[in-house]
């Protein structure tokens, strides 16, 4: 298919405006509905099948590392909330209140979950004793509320699901460690099954997570060259050991301050795959978390062997491993191939009565539209190869596009007259390390920090903004 044909009429051509492009792809591929509720949605079950696959990458990848899951309650009484000042400071602003058990009210407020930090840390003060007890690794599957003023599906919602790792450690050393190692994990998971690519790096100190000592984060460019945090890795010292009162016996036997550790990854992801991969016809969805991998497409099914053949192939292929759909309804092949495009199955095969006196099926890739005409006796072995072929050729895609909106600048005039001409970006400048500058780079020009990679570069030896010697190299840009 010529990558101009637009088979979706009703989805806005994103280069006429993205974001009603997306919204009209999260509604008419099923994936949300609306409720009463402002910032609130329904995940519709295809919608839900994506996170349901990512949920269980990814938890197969924390089991992997010795990683349990738990479930803490969604109220937090204020009086521990406020126990760690920096962290309720950071939150307080988006925080859900219950003020009334039935008629009564209550003498402790409750706070709505935002995040899980001071249950477990309660719970750690009562189960952690000795450095025997240690480490512990927690992980949790859950929804959170923060009253966000501007809501968009799965990017920004007041209700939202989540993960919230949250370990527990004796040294420094080894939370450090964890903190890296999970990060590690989420750049794996999002290359390897959402056919993302993303810079690893850490978050400057005015950007981090309220109560961390420093914040870890995946950053991913989108289709129209905003960047997206997509996932965090969070390293809390003993702070909040030291503010619950969490203390152990060590080898020594002294009384010390276990060290900490937070990370999650959030149904955000569903909208990173769709400003990512996404086209003008609709969703593009990695094959690893597909929700239907592979559509059979009967052609002529109302004759003779047809739905039959259509039948055993879909068994075939269900016996290979994939998730297979056949669509039997008496839609026609048209309306069909625009519906699946649409929903972003990875691989369509098409079978009608020609093919079945052939010997063959004509099996086509939504990523690049291209169709091929194979033997049946090697349809599993195509299919399989197929998928592949789609998850590169997303990633090789997703790649060209950041690294050809990726520019590297000297001065903060230069930052303006690139985003002028090219658009947005991710913008590649040095730092002195001050928080002003930093302030004063985005007031200027509009982009602002992302991260400090881990891979650095030197552009030049002076900062940006100020022109004083240089500690670092910044990810900078607007962000969703």
């Amino acid at each position: 298919m010529a990558k101009d044909k637009k088979m979706v009429s009703e989805i806005t051509s994103m280069d006429e405006d993205f974001a009603q492009w997306y919204t009209d792809i999260v509604k008419k591929a099923e994936l949300i509905e609306y409720t009463s509720v402002k910032g609130c949605m329904v995940i519709r079950p295809y919608g839900y099948a994506i996170w349901e696959n990512i949920q269980r990458i990814l938890d197969g990848m924390f089991k992997a590392t010795g990683h349990e899951n738990v479930c803490m309650p969604m109220f937090i009484p204020e009086s521990l909330l406020q126990k760690e000042k920096d962290h309720v400071e950071g939150f307080a602003p988006e925080v859900a209140w219950v003020t009334h058990g039935g008629n009564e009210k209550l003498e402790d407020r409750l706070c709505v979950r935002p995040t899980s930090e001071t249950l477990f840390c309660e719970h750690y003060s009562n189960i952690i004793h000795s450095y025997r007890d240690l480490p512990k690794l927690y992980n949790q599957w859950v929804s959170v509320v923060r009253w966000e003023k501007t809501t968009r599906p799965f990017l920004r919602s007041r209700e939202f699901l989540w993960q919230e790792g949250h370990t527990i450690h004796a040294t420094a050393q080894e939370a450090v460690e964890e903190t890296e190692r999970m990060l590690n994990i989420y750049a794996e998971f999002c290359e390897n099954a959402l056919a993302m690519p993303v810079i690893k790096g850490k978050k400057t100190e005015s950007d981090k997570f309220a109560g961390a000592v420093s914040t870890y984060a995946i950053e991913a460019l989108m289709h129209d060259g905003k960047a997206l945090q997509a996932g965090t890795s969070h390293y809390f010292g003993d702070g909040f050991a030291k503010a619950f009162g969490i203390e152990y016996t060590d080898k020594e036997n002294k009384r010390v301050n276990p060290h900490q550790t937070s990370w999650g990854v959030t149904t955000r992801l569903i909208g990173a795959i769709i400003m990512t991969h996404g086209d003008n016809n609709g969703l593009v969805l990695p094959p690893a978390v597909a929700p239907v991998q592979v559509i059979i497409i009967p052609i002529a099914q109302h004759k003779e062997g047809v739905l039959e053949k259509a039948n055993e192939l879909m068994e075939r292929l269900k016996k290979a491993g994939a998730r297979v759909k056949l669509d039997d309804s008496e839609n026609s092949p048209g309306w069909k191939f625009a519906e699946y495009e649409m929903k972003g199955v990875p691989v369509r095969v098409e079978i009608g009565p020609k093919d079945i006196e052939a010997g063959q099926c004509v099996v086509a890739t939504r990523h690049n539209g291209e169709k091929t005409t194979i033997s049946l006796d090697k349809l599993e072995e195509t299919v399989a190869a197929k998928l592949i072929e789609v998850h590169d050729g997303l990633y090789k895609k997703a790649l060209e596009n950041r690294e050809n909106r990726t520019y590297a600048c000297k001065t903060t005039d230069e930052i303006i007259s690139v985003l002028e001409e090219k658009g947005d970006g991710f913008i590649k400048a040095m730092w002195c390390g001050d928080e002003a500058c930093e302030d004063a780079v985005k007031e200027k020009t509009g982009v602002g920090s992302r991260c400090i990679p881990f891979e650095q570069e030197q552009i030049s030896d002076t900062c940006v903004c100020c022109g004083k010697p240089a500690k670092c190299m910044v990810y900078w840009g607007k962000a969703y």
